[in-house]
């Protein structure tokens, strides 16, 4: 098993390498191909592993070589392929191989195809050492590979304006791909701190060593690490404060948004979470953080896709309202349904991203979903993609998206949460109203985009067919909840409902559909027929400051970035360029000048040589005299 392995983890640099050597080619479409069967080769690997990995229970451990060896320090460059890992790899791999080939129809006239196509799959690459890496440094190897890959991805249109928000609220890509970078670095250095945390307590970065030591550390010191490492994951998966940088990412290509909002960067966090268990298990303090910030994010930013006119930003707000869902789950202590969310919602998300791509591409780049409508005349196939993954999103049964989502607001009740269950069930029916919203808005209706000159069409039928493994995987994922408890709980803690939740299912359920549906039903008696703007309504000051998003943004320009850029000119002006630029260049005048004045010695005359001896001879003369007088 050991090639698949090797397969896995490396047909993703295979295919970075051969696309960036063909970079300047003319042959997109060959490069392409190859590129995306690459992609098909690790998902089937990664596949394979996954079945051998259900069938004996196992692992996999593998070591490449040796890596770091300092002192005591020795870290190999090692792989696992358990439960987890697995699990990863396999959600990873199919929506990126879904991506790589969607990505073929959607960037066929850029000049820059082959750049594009390197760039994705060395992003899957440090994805792929992410999830499987053996030890703490490995996985951070892999996270800092992703944060600059996604640079590079978000930025790719580099050469649009450069254009700050508060000058205008389309954001430059070159923008969003240093904030991302920016603020993801931030996180980093917590990350870090939490890693030196616990190799400085139990003198090893392997996973199987440090979990091993865990429960013989003090609790401080698990708390403190606890706490460094979720400041990590917070920004990798845009938590708030640090979630800002995840809708302006919308400014990269729609496929870009489908890989790092779906299935793997924004999840990366999730997956830090779920994979050190062992310490967040004895640190129910910090778990109970961790649910509760992200019971706050998921309503947080459902809120504000409730006004939201930017089709792709109404998902990414969608994206960071489900990773909220994702992190109560692992909160409370239920992982394998926080993972189980987190596969399930890889699927239907990338389906939405997707399918905005196929509305943008039609669309001439248009976002504004209140100058779309009547689009499914046109876009059958695409209205019906992006009809099932929003009922998915939504929570709708029997999709996957329902058996998921359901649990968690399960696990809340079962908690006794009783605060964090009913902002969850609220949630669900805010999740149900914009995701319809956007959906009525864009194919239902009056066709608004007439008045634009606008004439849409479908995306090429091999798009859609590459689309449809998505479609069929956001509807009958959620029949695959039990085999996957039974598989994941082999690694994971075990996580029963009670008793007397069990008594309350069907009710838990009944309510929670009853919100989603209440917001289907609400979404289409105000814009299924057409576009009904209340102008009342949008001039309020609530509507207002969720379409300002809470004026967090204006308050980090305002407080942090503004301030930040004049301490920065001040140091420059008063300290860097007065004080350090003037004591280096007097330190080299001063010498240059001692040259200029003593190159004069060199003169070639044998008087002035003689002379200088005698000046010689008579300071070390005086020299030896005030040294015998001390002596």
């Amino acid at each position: 098993m050991e090639k698949f392995v090797y397969i896995a983890l490396f047909a993703p640099l295979v295919s970075s390498l051969f696309a960036a050597l063909y970079g300047m080619s003319s042959r997109k479409v060959y490069v392409g191909i190859i590129a995306s069967l690459l992609l098909t080769t690790s998902f089937l690997a990664s596949a394979i592993l996954a079945t051998y990995v259900y069938q004996t229970g196992g692992s996999i451990h593998v070591t490449m070589m040796e890596w770091i060896g300092a002192g005591d320090l020795m870290i190999p460059f090692g792989f696992v392929v358990d439960q987890v890992s697995v699990t990863m790899m396999t959600v990873v791999t199919l929506v990126s191989t879904v991506v790589h080939f969607y990505s073929i129809g959607y960037m066929d006239h850029d000049k820059s195809f082959n750049r594009f196509f390197s760039y994705l799959s060395a992003f899957v690459f440090s994805m792929m050492v992410l999830v499987m890496s053996d030890n703490f440094a490995g996985l951070f190897i892999g996270w800092e590979g992703v944060g600059v890959c996604s640079w590079l991805l978000i930025g790719f249109w580099y050469h649009k304006p450069d254009v700050s928000p508060e000058e205008n609220p389309s954001i430059s890509p070159s923008w969003a791909a240093n904030e991302a970078f920016i603020v993801n670095r931030i996180a980093d250095l917590g990350m870090l701190v939490g890693i030196f945390i616990l190799y400085w307590n139990t003198g090893s970065l392997q996973y199987d060593v440090v979990f091993a030591e865990i429960p013989y550390l003090g609790h401080g010191i698990l708390v403190a690490a606890a706490i460094a490492l979720f400041i990590g994951a917070m920004g990798k998966s845009a938590q708030f404060p640090l979630h800002t940088w995840l809708t302006d990412a919308m400014e990269g290509p729609t496929p870009v948004s489908a890989l790092i909002h779906a299935a793997t960067m924004v999840t990366a966090g999730v997956f830090l979470v779920i994979r050190a268990n062992p310490i967040y298990s004895l640190t129910p303090e910090v778990s109970y953080f961790i649910a509760a910030l992200g019971t706050f994010v998921a309503f947080f930013a459902a809120s504000m896709a409730l006004v939201n006119r930017d089709l792709k930003r109404i998902i990414a707000y969608s994206t960071l309202s489900q990773l909220g869902y994702m992190f109560a789950a692992a909160g409370l202590g239920a992982y394998w349904i926080a993972l189980f969310h987190l596969a399930a919602h890889a699927f239907f998300k990338a389906l939405l991203f997707l399918g905005a791509g196929n509305v943008m591409h039609a669309m001439h780049d248009e976002l504004d979903i209140f100058k779309m409508g009547g689009l499914k005349k046109s876009m059958r196939w695409t209205y019906i993609y992006m009809g099932v993954a929003s009922l998915a999103l939504a929570g709708i049964p029997p999709l996957a998206g329902f058996f998921s989502k359901d649990a968690i607001i399960e696990t809340a009740f079962n908690e006794g949460t009783l605060v964090l269950w009913i902002v969850l069930v609220v949630t669900a029916g805010m999740t149900a109203f914009y995701s319809f919203r956007q959906v009525f808005l864009t194919f239902e209706g009056d066709e608004r985009y007439k008045a634009f000159g606008i004439h849409p069409h479908e995306m090429y039928k091999f798009v859609l067919i590459a689309m449809s493994p998505l479609a069929l995987l956001a509807v009958i994922a959620g029949f695959f909840q039990g085999a996957f408890h039974s598989f994941i709980i082999k690694l994971l803690p075990n996580y029963e409902m009670s008793e007397h939740t069990h008594h309350l299912v069907w009710l838990l359920g009944t309510i929670v559909l009853a919100f989603a549906v209440g917001g289907i039903l609400l979404a289409w008696i105000k814009y299924g027929k057409g576009l009904k703007r209340n102008e009342k309504l949008e001039n309020s000051f609530v509507y207002k400051l969720l379409k300002n998003q809470y004026y967090i943004p204006h308050f980090y320009a305002e407080f942090i970035s503004k301030p930040y850029a004049m301490i920065s000119d001040m140091m420059w002006k008063s300290v860097d360029m007065k004080i350090i630029d003037t004591t280096v260049d007097g330190i080299a005048y001063l010498f240059y000048g001692g040259g200029d004045k003593t190159r004069k010695m060199q003169t070639g005359n044998l008087s002035t040589y003689l002379n200088w001896m005698g000046v010689g001879l008579a300071l070390l003369l005086i020299v030896a005299a005030i040294s015998a007088v001390i002596g």
